[in-house]
């Protein structure tokens, strides 16, 4: 069978909208000694696809950009120095194909796929082989393609410092990807979960998921004192924040020498707080998240395979690859839980 000389991608015509968002046909890269071209079968979106779309990542964004970071496929040729890898595998890629290990650092962030990196909204793409992890053999496609941001910022955040342990207080705000996800592994790890959300409906599907508390915080604006009060007055040991904006009230959320790990911006509250001596008062642990690496995914994997029932990926819906602008659709409506994912290739 020969290798396909051609791919049909997306790419970002212009930073402004995704509604920009073109197919076109580009050649595919010959493969290097120590590369993988991989079959992509499947691709989830994050909110940093929507940011950097319309321009508000904070990062410098170049138009003609293939976008997205976040993939699952299939190994179809490696080149002449891989060993680790065989046609057939079931792979994805970090979502920085330069982070093997440690800290990132900025040789490592510019290799972030989709954004400093070309990303994989394509039908064929090569990666270096040490990039690659092996996809849990109970995930389909479509499962594994919402692990690499979404499941790994998550991992790394409850394990990466300060591991979760039974017994724990986590608390998770809302309901995307992240979210879940940290809801999932915090339950795994027999920890007791806290959720947000501004939609009842949505609280029930975190309860379905093993959260035993929940707030919804348009109803409770004051969702810090409702989660002081779940904790009998301590606060939580681990918070997941997603907002930024909602970082003041996350510290009060907080015991004293707890984590918070912050992963997102999508709160639109910006009024700045003068956080230094709250974060004194509770010797407070304030830790970014930016992804993880290969060796963290490879541990997440193995949790996962662990725990397959309390951690199976939550997919919100599923489109086609010509429907992908749909499926930014969905994404900026906030009306899913968990993850949007485009079905690039069948299964």
């Amino acid at each position: 069978m020969s290798l396909p000389q051609t791919t049909r991608e997306y790419v970002l015509s212009k930073i402004g909208t995704y509604k920009d968002l073109r197919i076109r046909q580009s050649q595919v890269p010959r493969l290097r000694a120590s590369e993988v071209l991989v079959k992509v079968h499947a691709v989830s979106l994050q909110y940093r696809d929507h940011a950097i779309a319309s321009g508000t990542y904070p990062i410098q964004i170049a138009g003609g950009l293939v976008p997205c970071s976040d993939m699952a496929g299939e190994v179809i040729a490696v080149g002449e120095d891989v060993n680790q890898w065989k046609k057939g595998d079931r792979v994805c890629s970090n979502f920085s194909t330069g982070h093997l290990h440690g800290d990132p650092d900025e040789a490592s962030a510019a290799t972030s796929l989709g954004g400093q990196a070309p990303g994989v909204l394509t039908e064929y793409k090569t990666f270096p082989a040490q990039a690659l992890v092996r996809i849990p053999d109970h995930l389909s496609y479509a499962q594994a393609s919402t692990l690499p941001c979404a499941a790994v910022t998550a991992y790394n955040a409850l394990y990466g410092s300060r591991p979760v342990k039974a017994g724990d207080y986590v608390l998770v705000l809302g309901t995307g990807g992240v979210s879940i996800f940290g809801l999932q592994l915090a339950v795994a790890s027999g920890a007791t979960v806290i959720a947000t959300s501004s939609s009842d409906e949505k609280l029930q599907v975190a309860a379905k998921l093993g959260a035993k508390y929940l707030i919804n915080y348009r109803k409770t604006p004051d969702w810090d004192k409702e989660v002081k009060k779940f904790t009998n007055g301590v606060g939580v040991d681990h918070i997941i924040e997603v907002g930024g904006g909602t970082l003041p009230k996350s510290l009060n959320a907080l015991r004293m020498g707890g984590y918070i790990h912050i992963i997102g911006i999508v709160s639109n509250d910006s009024s700045g707080v003068d956080l230094v001596l709250p974060m004194i008062g509770k010797a407070a642990n304030l830790r970014g998240i930016h992804i993880g690496s290969v060796a963290q995914f490879k541990d997440l994997n193995r949790l996962l395979e662990a725990n397959p029932e309390k951690t199976a990926p939550v997919i919100d819906k599923i489109f086609s690859f010509e429907n992908a602008i749909d499926a930014y659709d969905h994404l900026v409506s906030q009306s899913h839980v968990g993850k949007v994912v485009i079905q690039v290739a069948k299964d």
